[in-house]
Formats: C-alpha cells, sequence, structure tokens
C-alpha cells in the first residue's frame, strides 16, 4: 500500500509542475501577442516578424540549404530569373 500511495504523490507533484508549466506557457504567450500588437501599432509587418523570428531559430547551413532550394523553385516556376554561375 505504502508503494501505491508513492506513486500517487508522484504522480500528482508530475501533474502539478506540468499545470504550472502550462500557465506559465499561456502568460508567455499573451506577451509575446502584446509585443507583436505593439510592433503591429508601430507599423511592422507581423508575418515578417514571425518569419524572421522562426529563421533566427534556424542553423545557419540549414538556413542557406532552405534559400537555396527556395530560389531553386521559383526559378523554375519562372517567378524569379535563374541563378547566375558567377
Amino acid at each position: 500500500m505504502a508503494e501505491d500511495s508513492v506513486a500517487q504523490d508522484q504522480l500528482r507533484a508530475f501533474i502539478e509542475r506540468i499545470e504550472r508549466m502550462e500557465e506559465e506557457k499561456a502568460a508567455i504567450a499573451a506577451d509575446i501577442k502584446e509585443i507583436y500588437a505593439e510592433a503591429k501599432g508601430n507599423g511592422f509587418d507581423t508575418k515578417i516578424l514571425r518569419k524572421i523570428v522562426t529563421i533566427r531559430k534556424q542553423d545557419a547551413n540549414e538556413r542557406m540549404e532552405q534559400e537555396a532550394l527556395l530560389e531553386l523553385y521559383m526559378s523554375a516556376l519562372g517567378m524569379v530569373a535563374a541563378p547566375s554561375d558567377d
């Protein structure tokens, strides 16, 4: 029986920790939303800001590879001039 009690206590502690983290996550998400709203109010495009945040999270090599593929695909679709071989 004591083992059941310990397991229940551990389970409760895990759940309570997760709940606290979820509350903090929600508060941080609300703060981030406010920052984007403030930026928008100052004339910045929030879609672009979000894209920049995403790009800055990436590894530099991964980002360069994605940019090269994007340029290649856009070129294939006639959306931009073909890359030159300088």
